[in-house]
């Protein structure tokens, strides 16, 4: 493990390098004890055009808009999370987010011992005194994905392939197969787990596996690994991916049939601001597909290839969504 003072220099180092790398014109407040400092772990890297790279434009976003001093580490470990946690809480951070349900039980424990610091857990459920949560109610927008995976797939075959079993993941891949069913009642669908969200290798040979077995359009939520599966999807005829958390329509346009994407940069600033204000009350706060923070992206390169009447259903069904009277998660 490394010693205290390389951590600190590690962190410090990190917050210069995000304050003026980039050319931006964002000042590093550093040295100003009156600056709003934030700081985000993320448990994989920003480059995974997913979940931590959304995640790293959030934390940007923060920046630009509020002129804060920002710092980014990737953290591995439940012990990395707690050290990390308590080091930027010792240099009187305002705002720690851990960008994952992993972080709750490392948030809880060191969040105590530093009360002037607001702790956020994205996908975490609980809070207290100055821990708090981030729910992005994924479900809806899973499900209105799987209509499109249900209507697109010709074998009647259809997959899903995640980093590792944690609950949000689960309950999104459930509310995609109910979408799947609602418009092909017979239709099978596979389910794996990779057991990391780092292995892009795995992540391909995930869903070379599922290919094999007949599954025609897949929907990927393993971050970095994910980027797996698009490669698999580039090297096999006719088969459809569908993305997550970021717009991952760029990634591979020619096989993708959409992505499910948060609007992290918009989430993290409405939090943010409330921090800054001194307003923020330590709870969870859930954005969901009504909100459109939650919402599902369909690419405008294969959008003419998707009939009319599947664009229809998506549209009715997000529809009832806005309005209060569907919920994927009720059904």
């Amino acid at each position: 493990m490394r010693s205290s003072l390389a951590r600190r220099l590690l962190l410090a180092a990190s917050a210069v390098a995000i304050a003026c790398g980039d050319g931006r014109g964002a000042r590093d407040d550093s040295t100003s004890p009156s600056a709003f400092k934030v700081a985000l772990l993320t448990p994989g890297p920003i480059s995974d055009q997913s979940w931590n790279g959304g995640a790293y434009q959030g934390l940007l976003a923060i920046r630009d808009s509020l002129g804060a001093q920002v710092s980014h580490v990737q953290t591995k470990t439940p012990a990395d999370f707690e050290e990390n946690f308590r080091e930027y809480g010792a240099r009187g951070f305002h705002l720690v987010i851990g960008h994952g349900f992993e972080f709750q039980d490392a948030a809880r424990r060191v969040a105590p011992q530093f009360p002037g610091t607001v702790y956020v857990t994205t996908s975490g459920n609980t809070s207290s005194a100055n821990v708090a949560g981030i729910l992005f109610s994924f479900a809806d927008a899973s499900y209105l994905a799987g209509i499109l995976a249900g209507s697109m797939s010709r074998s009647g075959t259809v997959g899903v392939i995640g980093g590792t079993e944690l609950p949000p993941v689960k309950e999104s891949f459930l509310a995609f197969e109910r979408g799947v069913r609602s418009v092909k009642p017979g239709a099978r669908v596979l389910t794996a787990y990779i057991g990391n969200w780092d292995d892009v290798s795995a992540g391909k040979e995930q869903a070379l596996a599922q290919i094999a077995r007949g599954a025609d359009v897949i929907f990927q939520n393993a971050d970095a690994a994910g980027l797996g599966v698009f490669q698999a999807a580039r090297e096999r005829r006719g088969i459809h991916v569908i993305g997550s958390n970021a717009d991952q329509n760029h990634v591979a346009p020619q096989v993708t049939l959409g992505s499910v994407v948060i609007d992290l940069p918009r989430a993290f600033l409405e939090v943010a601001r409330e921090v800054r204000s001194g307003a923020f009350q330590p709870r969870v706060v859930t954005f969901d597909a009504r909100s459109d923070v939650v919402r599902l992206v369909i690419n405008p390169v294969l959008r003419p290839s998707i009939p009319p009447a599947t664009l229809l259903t998506i549209d009715s069904v997000n529809a009832a969504i806005h309005s209060g009277t569907f919920s994927a998660t009720s059904r």
